[in-house]
């Protein structure tokens, strides 16, 4: 039986992590600490994983991870912007070289005035952020998941770069 793409994801980014000596932290909106779970699931997950910030309500995003509330009034919590700053926030908080966020609509109805299906993926370290946007399909439990899979892609392309 094969495993779920996350799950060998997750080996991966720890594995890259590990090896460049790098620390990792999260800052999930609509994946609600799917993604630190698929991190923590991997044997060995302690020696990176600092740790995550799920930031469902904007008051959140916020006072925790520091996004911009000029930002969130204005563009509101779907944004690539908004995830740039989730993961830099992460990445302060926590005290992690890398940090990733994922912030979007999952559905059923749009939010912030964005289809559902709309995802963001930010990325922040020391050299700066940057984010990714996607656009999935089917019911909020396949629109989350693909978000996860995403981010952990992102993240393992980021820590080989290191």
């Amino acid at each position: 039986m094969s495993r779920p793409p996350a799950a060998v994801l997750a080996e991966e980014v720890l594995a890259a992590a590990r090896l460049a000596g790098q620390t990792i932290a999260t800052a999930e909106s609509l994946t609600a600490g799917m993604l630190c779970a698929e991190l923590g699931s991997v044997p060995g997950a302690s020696a990176v994983l600092q740790g995550a910030v799920v930031a469902y309500q904007n008051g959140v995003k916020l006072s925790v991870l520091g996004v911009s509330a000029e930002l969130l009034a204005e563009a509101g919590s779907v944004d690539g912007r908004v995830a740039e700053q989730m993961a830099a926030g992460a990445r302060r908080v926590l005290g992690a070289d890398v940090g990733v966020s994922t912030t979007g609509a999952a559905g059923p109805q749009a939010h912030d005035g964005k289809p559902v299906g709309t995802v963001f993926v930010g990325i922040a370290t020391a050299e700066g952020t940057f984010s990714r946007e996607f656009l999935f399909s089917g019911d909020r439990t396949a629109i989350r998941t693909a978000a996860c899979t995403q981010a952990l892609s992102l993240l393992a392309a980021a820590l080989k770069d290191r």
